[in-house]
């Protein structure tokens, strides 16, 4: 896990010594509140009963209730959980949303299990973590491999015994209280930040070439804004590979054929690249959108790129980070680009306690306006300080939080 993501990393210890913050009070602020395993047996379709195993780890509610995704992967462990938790925690106060960090997940590769079997995989967990959810205590969302399908499952349990609670989880259908502008959302988000990016350090967005690292729901969106903003996205990938069109991809087109077919293997433009050459494409922007980790030590110092922006959590390890700064290439930092999703969840969660509906030119009107906002008091300390984009962010987010904490511990 990078630094961005861990809390006793070197971001994390940077930004606490940089603030003068008392240790007792940083000690504190890294302690998660609660940790919660739970065991879920389930009946497979063939009837026989099977377990697995799920976590939900609520990391800080100093300024807020609980917000994290559920993901489900094999990876799953209580030390990812916990991590994303507390990168959740320092997101949601980054953004300035009424939000602490939570995260869950279980243990296990959705592909191996059928809809019905994971549906009710779905319903035990949600169940078993009851005890410790609801609309002002901890608000689930969707997460790697799950989706607005799971958040209606989850919705549904939970209101077979509270009354129907829509406010419970974000990310659901817009049928049943998801927000206009939630699926863009965290793209969106990332190509908003890519803009303010491209006016401070003084690159031309008009024909600026992005790279896009991971063409999911976040890289497809984004290249989807930055090519509006007028932007060349000369390089795609996903887990098939790469693609390299040096004139710039038909992005619409591209877009279209991904959202079909749920990969971009089989698309006629472009020359099949690897990984690794993909990332060492010329370009102005490199926007690694897929896992943690991607740049690291054995390829950072392949990286051909003016600026990156991180729009997956953790996608550049800390050793990476710091080779970046010597190279004087910037980094967007992960808790401030990825944090449109977020912000859009907190509009679903706030219509859905209104029980009112905005329109999603009202929703893109005032993600942006987060958006900026967080990125010029990002910039801000970053030019006062001197730091990197990275530790600048979780000053921003750390103050706020330990702002709180001594308001409310006294």
């Amino acid at each position: 896990m990078s630094s961005s993501s861990d809390p006793t990393g070197t971001a994390y210890k940077s930004a606490v010594e940089n603030l003068g913050l008392k240790s007792n009070i940083a000690k504190a602020l890294e302690m998660p509140d609660r940790e919660l395993k739970v065991e879920i047996p389930f009946r497979k379709d063939n009837g026989e009963i099977d377990s697995v195993v799920g976590f939900r780890v609520q990391h800080n509610n100093t300024r807020g209730p609980f917000k994290g995704g559920i993901r489900y992967h094999h990876h799953v462990d209580i030390e990812e959980v916990r991590s994303l938790a507390t990168l959740m925690t320092w997101k949601t106060a980054l953004i300035d949303i009424p939000y602490g960090g939570g995260k869950g997940g279980i243990g296990i590769n959705p592909g191996d299990y059928s809809k019905t079997e994971l549906e009710r995989i779905s319903r035990k967990f949600f169940r078993a973590i009851d005890p410790i959810i609801g609309v002002n205590i901890d608000i689930p969302a969707p997460d790697v491999n799950t989706n607005a399908q799971v958040m209606s499952w989850f919705m549904d349990e939970y209101s077979q015994t509270h009354g129907y609670t829509p406010g419970i989880v974000t990310g659901k259908p817009l049928e049943l209280g998801g927000s206009e502008g939630r699926e863009a959302a965290t793209g969106r988000g990332t190509a908003i930040i890519t803009r303010e990016a491209a006016e401070k350090w003084n690159i031309d967005l008009k024909g600026a070439k992005v790279v896009v690292q991971g063409f999911g729901n976040v890289g497809s969106y984004a290249a989807k804004f930055l090519h509006e903003y007028g932007c060349k996205i000369i390089g795609v990938s996903d887990i098939s590979g790469g693609l390299y069109e040096p004139g710039g991809f038909d992005v619409d087109e591209l877009f279209d054929y991904n959202y079909e077919h749920r990969t971009i293997d089989g698309y006629q433009q472009g020359k099949k690249i690897t990984n690794e050459e993909l990332l060492a494409l010329e370009c102005d922007f490199l926007i690694p959108a897929a896992l943690g980790s991607a740049i690291n030590e054995q390829n950072v110092d392949s990286l051909n790129c003016k600026i990156i922006i991180e729009a997956a959590n953790g996608p550049v390890t800390g050793e990476a980070a710091d080779k970046l700064w010597k190279k004087k290439i910037a980094i967007i930092p992960d808790i401030l680009t990825n944090a449109g999703g977020v912000t859009v969840s907190y509009f679903e969660w706030v219509q859905n306690l209104q029980q009112f509906k905005w329109p999603e030119s009202e929703i893109n009107e005032k993600l942006e306006q987060k958006m900026v906002n967080a990125f010029n008091e990002v910039y801000s300390i970053r030019e006062s300080k001197k730091v990197p984009m990275r530790i600048a962010s979780f000053m921003v987010a750390i103050d706020r939080v330990s702002t709180a904490y001594n308001l409310r511990e006294g």
